[in-house]
């Protein structure tokens, strides 16, 4: 079999609708007449012409697949609607979405064209009637960025097609082409919900019975900035539960992204892969609070046990065991003395400390936003209230490790990761957070391997369902080119964690890592479809792309990176040198100008890490000068020093002999 390509298209789909009750010449008629439309459209001929137009054809219509933008297809659709109104006798609905194809042959050694690109288009216009133009929710957001759309993009919310997935659509019209009417299939959809997110489509095994998703708790108070007691309790009971090795516990960061959504539990159980669900609502009042829990079997949505608990705040620990054993025993899971005691465990005496942390926990979530720093006075706060009050140990030791590691932060701070991680250990060497903090001190600022891969696998020893552990290993697995370890701690990760941006993202690194081109572009693609703002999502895409030689997919998704980041001149400039002059000038003009900048922001005294460097003279064909920071790249304790042999950014320097030595130079023990 001839290996396969993918790339991302830009996929129009149209069909003649009631095609089937025609008569044979009539459905000859109506085809040749739409096919002709079509072609002679301003924008199916200059993609032609250009060579960046595949053609699928189908019995009632078919797909043209543009590799030109995401603004082509929608183009073109506008076009042929404008065209039909002087042909009332044809019928059509469209439907566009952007994503994954192929070029295959097929049994009959045709060319032929697959890949969820076409698949999700088809199921895009399946949803509509005559007239309409609908699009995916990743084409409405690209085409929002331009303020001619904007007007003519109308939400319609989520549509149920094939297989239980729900796609989120918009409708394209104006007063000149489309039909404003709402489709008919929204109106028989039962589980239609607006706004909810759209499903991503992952083949899943049926959920273990076994398995729980802890949904974000409704915040009862009069006093509304209670929020983060509510959530903070939401995840000390999903904590618990997940030192439990017979249960599957989905993580927070996942099940946060049901807080606001109306939608049946069965469909998100689904989505998360599980079987129960637990709802839940707290009111905090003074020194009182009341938590009322339920446990919910998704496929039935029957309650398989329900509680409401009115106690004293001094209490609140002893609340949250009692909840995690009770739905243990009511799953049936088998619990060792050493899990019940850590689902029993009361990390703190202190209520007002026990708060601070909580508070600390819920900004976590900004991850290194402009107040930030938040985090840690809470956690110090804390910690000074009761200096034995592990996790919030913990909690400073990962806000230290984590931007260091990412050289968000000065290398100067790794000390003080050591120091909280180890004293957090001191006082409590069963807390799986810990370990991951402390392999993150190991193998970055330590440079020990051996070290931080037995915390690694303590920490999941303690806590088989703590996905961040399994992401980072993976990621480490990575650094060793050790990819099929790497791949399979990923997968792991996904599968507790598989709504957060950063398990998904980091899953397309290892890929890209291990040269998996079209696996990384088919996971950054569906990323995308989850999170079409993220930023480093689409300047990884675009790494992809330029590795497959997919130059123009490749400065979209860059110019989408620098749009988001507010480097908006940077992306008109790669655009317009694209257009003008080539791929190849328009990344050096960028990367130059990328240079200017990391020069400014160290001119004002500011941490520029040695690797932005790199990677900028890289892009910018600069690689002496390269070559002048690569061994400063390979001293710091950051991610970057450990990508050296396996990061294909650096590829343009493997060839020079300087290159091994300092890639030997990053010695683990």
């Amino acid at each position: 079999m001839p290996d396969i390509e993918l790339e991302i298209g830009h996929v129009l789909f149209v069909d003649i609708v009631g095609y089937t009750k025609l008569l044979i010449h009539e459905q000859l008629e109506h085809l040749e007449k739409l096919r002709d439309i079509a072609r002679a459209t301003e924008t199916f001929r200059a993609a032609q012409r250009e060579g960046k137009l595949m053609r699928l054809p189908t019995g009632d219509g078919g797909a043209l697949v543009f590799r030109t933008s995401p603004e082509e297809p929608a183009k073109c659709a506008v076009e042929i609607a404008c065209e039909l109104k002087k042909h009332p006798e044809l019928q059509v609905r469209m439907g566009i979405h952007s994503g994954p194809v192929k070029e295959v042959t097929d049994l009959s050694e045709q060319g032929n064209i697959a890949g969820a690109g076409i698949n999700i288009a088809q199921r895009v216009m399946d949803c509509g009637d005559a007239g309409h133009i609908l699009l995916s929710k990743r084409v409405a957001d690209d085409l929002e960025q331009y303020a001619k759309w904007r007007p003519l993009l109308h939400d319609l919310g989520s549509c149920e097609v094939k297989h239980g997935v729900s796609l989120a659509l918009f409708n394209l019209y104006s007063n000149e082409f489309g039909n404003p009417e709402r489709p008919k299939k929204f109106a028989q959809d039962q589980t239609f919900r607006t706004g909810l997110a759209a499903k991503v489509e992952i083949d899943q095994p049926a959920a273990p019975k076994k398995s729980i998703a802890v949904l974000p708790f409704e915040n009862l108070s009069d006093d509304k900035t209670n929020a983060y007691f509510a959530d903070g309790i939401q995840e000390e009971i999903l904590t618990r539960l997940s030192r439990i090795a017979d249960l599957k516990v989905i993580s927070r960061t996942s099940t946060q992204r049901f807080k606001s959504a109306s939608a049946h539990l069965p469909d998100i159980a689904k989505q998360l892969g599980v079987a129960n669900i637990l709802e839940g609502s707290v009111r905090k009042a003074g020194d009182k609070v009341r938590v009322h829990v339920q446990l919910i079997d998704a496929e039935n949505d029957t309650h398989l046990w329900a509680e409401r608990y009115d106690r004293q705040l001094t209490d609140i620990f002893a609340v949250e065991s009692d909840i995690a054993a009770n739905i243990a025993d009511t799953l049936q899971a088998k619990l060792t003395g050493a899990e019940r005691r850590a689902i029993a465990a009361r990390p703190t005496q202190n209520t007002e400390a026990h708060d601070l942390y909580l508070k600390g926990k819920h900004h976590w979530r900004n991850f290194y936003a402009p107040g930030y720093e938040r985090v840690c006075e809470y956690f110090e706060q804390a910690i000074t209230l009761d200096a034995s009050f592990a996790p919030a140990y913990t909690g400073l030791s990962l806000y230290y490790s984590w931007a260091a590691a990412n050289a968000l932060f000065r290398p100067d701070v790794w000390p003080r990761a050591e120091e909280y991680v180890r004293k957090s250990l001191s006082l409590d060497d069963t807390l799986p957070e810990a370990y991951n903090a402390l392999a993150a001190v190991e193998i970055y600022y330590k440079r020990d391997w051996d070290a931080a891969e037995r915390a690694f696998r303590r920490g999941m020893e303690l806590n088989p369902n703590f996905s961040d552990l399994h992401a980072h290993y993976g990621l480490c697995l990575a650094y060793f080119g050790r990819f099929d370890e790497a791949i399979s701690q990923k997968e792991r990760a996904m599968q507790l964690d598989p709504f957060f941006p950063g398990t998904n993202l980091h899953y397309g690194t290892v890929l890209f890592f291990a040269r998996e081109y079209d696996r990384a572009a088919a996971q950054l693609a569906k990323t995308l479809d989850l999170y079409p703002d993220n930023a480093a999502v689409h300047q990884l895409f675009g790494d992809v792309c330029s590795k497959k030689h997919m130059k123009h997919e490749a400065i979209t998704q860059w110019c989408a990176a620098l749009n988001l980041t507010g480097r908006h001149e940077d992306a008109r400039v790669l655009e317009q040198v694209f257009a003008t002059s080539g791929f190849d000038p328009a990344v050096r003009t960028v990367a130059a100008r990328e240079l200017e900048q990391l020069d400014a922001k160290h001119a004002r005294g500011n941490y520029v890490p040695p690797a932005h460097y790199v990677f900028a003279h890289v892009r910018a064909g600069n690689l002496e000068h390269a070559f002048t920071w690569l061994p400063k790249m390979a001293e710091e304790p950051d991610w970057f020093a450990l990508q050296l042999r396996v990061n294909p950014i650096l590829d343009p320097l493997r060839d020079d002999p300087r290159f091994e030595k300092i890639a030997c130079s990053v010695v683990l023990k």
